[in-house]
């Protein structure tokens, strides 16, 4: 969903794209607010307790900090003393407390993998992890063959992952003419689509990457010569080859493409690739709601991206010298009543509906931002497959306030796309009128499309509206999440505030529903 209520930062993050469920926001005390935490790290108080020295820390000293009132944590070999930082945390105390001295890296790489922790906790840096002697293995016998080494577990995991996939590991080539440059990369893989394909040449850098489930293959390099800025894709969707073609500044022959970057030419876990971040230009900023705007943003124009259904992305910005961060699912200019592939999907624009919290630093930052400005934004994350929704019967969408962003673009698609849809069922929850997003649109598709119904739920309504109130709760869902008919085949999807979701989806499996039937969309 990815626009709930602030601190923005840190926030819930990357492997949820392997498995939906998302990490607690906790009410913060006043004065936690990370401005607060922003002043505190420049008031020049001690923050680690050790009077500006750095130390090198041992595991057994590292144990030794394992409580709410001396905590530390250690984050890729270097130590941190969070006791400070424990009443700013919006995941809660109990969240740090997971990895009390301890190395937190997994948990961190968990939840916050794109957070830029060394911005966050640079007062609290006590110091290195000491060098752990590494006791000599025990010599493996030449006798045994390399598949039962294999076999055995007994060969680094990238090694079996290269022995295992060498003929699915995609590679490159590139071929040059008068006036074009032309990468070419062959995916091993069909099905290949536009959707996988992201491409960023900016300042004579190219940076080509595709996404094939769970991987991700790089081509990066810093280009021999200059070339225009814009940038052509063609992709053979049923052999998987990818072309990026590039026009040549100057009509000269090149030796060579460029020189390569540290992660050119590697296939490896979509998890295990930093997050790339390209800025991009607002262009626009119009008011939905008395609360909520939606920004439109322009890619640079060396920039190939499709943003999947139900994927958001991250918007970076520095504030008083610290990166924030939050994540934002990208929506429609307006909710199409025709059906049609119109001009909204032409790869240039994206859409965030994002609402603006009076308290809320990030948005505030967002909503101050002038036509021409600009923000960096992420490349997409999230684990929403459209072949989830391809094969409903029933679609079921659950959204509290701006949860209602994901819900956009997957209720065009399957009103337009899913032929198997009978049914498409929005229930959307707010505290007042006010509140509701899109209402009119909402209402002149359900009158247009006679399998789309919507329904209006307020928690804080007025004495004149005649329809639903109350919360999410099990009597409300049973009465208004039904399948079509017994057998049918149904997706429901729920967003909204952390505390919506959850219960959302303990009440909807109270009801009879599977796991494989509710997706829930966290970031």
């Amino acid at each position: 969903m990815l626009n709930v209520p602030p601190p923005a930062f840190p926030a819930p993050s990357s492997q949820q794209r392997a498995a939906a469920g998302g990490r607690s926001k906790v009410p913060l005390k006043p004065g936690r607010s990370l401005m607060d935490w922003i002043r505190l790290t420049k008031s020049g108080k001690d923050l680690t307790g050790l009077k500006g020295r750095l130390i090198e820390v041992t595991e057994d000293e590292l144990a030794k900090h394992n409580k709410r009132e001396d905590c530390w944590i250690c984050i890729r070999g270097f130590v941190y003393n969070v006791t400070p930082y424990m009443e700013y945390h919006p995941g809660g105390e109990d969240e740090l407390m997971k990895a009390a001295g301890t190395d937190g890296t997994d948990l961190f790489d968990q939840v916050h993998r794109w957070v830029n922790y060394e911005s966050m906790l640079k007062e609290c840096l006590v110091g290195r992890m000491a060098v752990k002697p590494i006791a000599a293995p025990k010599e493996i016998s030449s006798t045994l063959s390399e598949g039962k080494k294999q076999l055995n577990g007994m060969l680094p995991e990238k090694k079996v992952l290269a022995s295992a996939a060498k003929d699915l590991t995609p590679s490159y080539d590139w071929f040059q003419t008068d006036s074009l440059i032309t990468v070419v990369i062959y995916t091993k893989q069909k099905d290949m689509n536009e959707e996988l394909v992201i491409v960023d040449c900016q300042d004579k850098r190219l940076r080509g990457e595709i996404i094939m489930d769970d991987y991700s293959y790089l081509v990066e390099v810093d280009l021999d010569h200059a070339v225009s800025e814009e940038v052509a894709v063609n992709i053979a969707e049923k052999i998987g080859k990818v072309e990026i073609i590039l026009k040549k500044k100057d009509n000269i022959h090149w030796k060579m493409l460029g020189q390569p970057w540290g992660c050119h030419n590697t296939f490896i876990k979509r998890t295990d690739r930093e997050l790339f971040y390209r800025k991009c230009k607002l262009v626009s900023k119009t008011e939905v709601t008395h609360d909520t705007k939606l920004f439109c943003f322009m890619l640079p124009k060396g920039t190939h991206l499709r943003i999947p259904i139900g994927q958001h992305v991250y918007l970076k910005q520095i504030i008083t010298g610290t990166e924030a961060v939050k994540p934002y699912t990208p929506v429609l200019p307006f909710l199409p009543l025709d059906f049609q592939e119109t001009s909204h999907h032409d790869g240039v624009h994206i859409y965030l509906m994002i609402k603006i919290y009076s308290c809320g630093l990030f948005t505030q930052a967002l909503d101050h931002l002038q036509i021409g400005d600009y923000v960096s934004v992420s490349n997409p994350e999230g684990n929403f497959k459209k072949s989830q929704v391809q094969a409903s019967e029933d679609l079921i969408l659950l959204a509290g306030g701006t949860g209602f962003t994901p819900m956009v673009k997957l209720l065009n698609f399957a009103l337009t796309e899913v032929s198997c849809l009978r049914t498409a069922k929005l229930i959307f929850f707010n505290k007042t009128e006010d509140d509701i997003l899109w209402r009119n649109e909402l209402e002149q598709l359900a009158l247009k499309d006679e399998r789309f119904e919507v329904q209006f739920i307020l928690s804080q309504p007025t004495k004149d509206w005649v329809g639903k109130q109350g919360k999410i709760s099990s009597s409300l869902l049973s009465e208004f999440v039904k399948r079509s008919r017994k057998d049918s085949k149904v997706l429901i999807c729920i967003c909204g505030p952390t505390p919506f979701t959850e219960q959302g989806v303990q009440y909807l499996k109270n009801l009879g529903y599977s796991q494989e039937e509710i997706h829930a969309f966290t970031a």
